[in-house]
């Protein structure tokens, strides 16, 4: 039986996009202030959010997983630093099931755990899990929600 395909954003579900931030200096955040995800580097400088690698390793036991993310377009850089945080923590799930788009809706699967509506991802073919929502506060939601689904 084929597993049903699960995509995963990437900042603000599985890494914490201001632990990134809060690493820069205080100088560079005023630089950047408005437009932080344009700081070079950053985003190799991210933490797992709270229980995040665990609940991707427990789903990928049970889904087809892809990491379905965007990356700034005025930060080249945030692009191969997403990569590199993926093989990173991750690469064992993850390893080339890695896709940077806009335009979320045009890949379609079955679920997409995402915790803003940006970029497609209410237009998402299939359910549109939102992270750090009422109806799903955290990774332990999610799994509760998802394995019987599985």
């Amino acid at each position: 039986m084929q597993k049903k395909r699960l995509f995963f954003d990437m900042d603000g579900v599985i890494v914490d996009f201001m632990s990134g931030v809060n690493r820069m200096s205080k100088e560079i955040r005023e630089e950047y202030e408005g437009r932080l995800d344009e700081i070079p580097g950053v985003f190799g400088l991210m933490s797992p959010m709270p229980g995040a690698l665990d609940a991707v390793r427990t789903l990928s036991e049970h889904f087809d997983v892809y990491i379905l993310s965007t990356a700034p377009w005025k930060n080249p850089s945030a692009w191969a630093d997403k990569v590199t945080w993926i093989t990173t923590h991750l690469d064992d799930v993850f390893h080339k099931r890695i896709i940077i788009t806009h335009c979320k809706n045009l890949c379609h699967g079955d679920y997409l755990i995402d915790d803003r509506d940006k970029h497609g991802a209410k237009e998402f073919v299939g359910e549109w899990l939102q992270f750090g929502s009422e109806r799903f506060p955290n990774w332990q939601s999610i799994l509760d929600y998802l394995l019987p689904r599985a």
